[in-house]
């Protein structure tokens, strides 16, 4: 009976050994910079976004543009984060002209956004042609719905959740709780964990990490952005509509990319 006793005390503190040692190997990243790759199917959004138009220029344009061009452009952008606020930056890059499309704003949007996580505001600025906005309000308010599926991000566990932004949008996320920070590309917040990879499966767009730098970062080196016409979302809104009344279809493709 004495023999048993001991064996299970051991198992005990054998299993604890274990756990402790998990425990100290167990790494959760609060500061970093995190480097993300947006794929858009040029084919599909263009396709999507020409089909009522009925133009045999735009159908010819449209053809064209698939023999000469890849069907996916790439963009790259950083997170630079810590557990107070995080700032979302574009990474410049030489790129192809793009053909006749190629200057299409709502394809990729520039934008700063700057996050406070402990005040939940957002200061963000963007870019459209040659006017540019400086956009101050409360982050937005998603309505996630966790889920049971995972992936593997950038050697991190994610958790899958599910939403609808601007009422029509659907939104895929995948979160890691390994970086508690709730934070996330582009203004895409809200979760118990950072967004690693997020699509847009409908407007044929994906945001994905490519790589995760663990590292100090300063409040100081995140700055929000300063430069810009200064509106909250619902005065961007109200201008944008006066501003674009006369463009028809596309307003509402420039519409959805500024207020995204």
């Amino acid at each position: 009976m004495e023999k048993n006793k001991i064996v299970v005390l051991l198992t005990i503190l054998l299993l604890s050994a274990n756990g402790v040692l998990f425990a100290q190997h167990a790494r959760f990243v609060n500061s970093g910079t995190i480097t993300y790759e947006k794929r858009v199917n040029m084919f599909a959004v263009l396709t999507r976004r020409y089909a009522k138009s009925k133009s045999s220029f735009m159908e010819q344009a449209l053809e064209q543009y698939k023999k000469s061009q890849p069907q996916f452009q790439t963009f790259q952008s950083t997170l630079s984060f810590n557990k107070s606020a995080a700032l979302y930056t574009p990474i410049e890059q030489n790129k192809p002209s793009g053909g006749f499309f190629g200057n299409d704003p709502t394809i990729d949007l520039k934008k700063i956004i700057y996050t406070d996580f402990n005040t939940k505001k957002s200061i963000s600025q963007k870019t459209l042609y040659e006017e540019t906005y400086l956009i101050e309000d409360t982050t937005r308010q998603i309505h996630w719905k966790i889920t049971s599926e995972t992936r593997e991000i950038a050697g991190y566990n994610c958790r899958r959740a599910n939403a609808l932004v601007m009422d029509s949008i659907y939104v895929v996320a995948f979160y890691t709780d390994q970086i508690p920070v709730s934070g996330g590309p582009e203004s895409f917040t809200g979760l118990p964990g950072m967004i690693l990879g997020l699509a847009l499966p409908h407007e044929n767009v994906t945001w994905f990490a490519t790589k995760v730098e663990d590292a100090s970062v300063p409040q100081a080196n995140l700055n929000p952005p300063k430069k810009g016409t200064k509106f909250d979302n619902a005065g961007l809104l109200k201008s944008l509509k006066e501003n674009l009344e006369d463009w028809g279809e596309y307003a509402q493709d420039i519409l959805k990319a500024m207020m995204l």
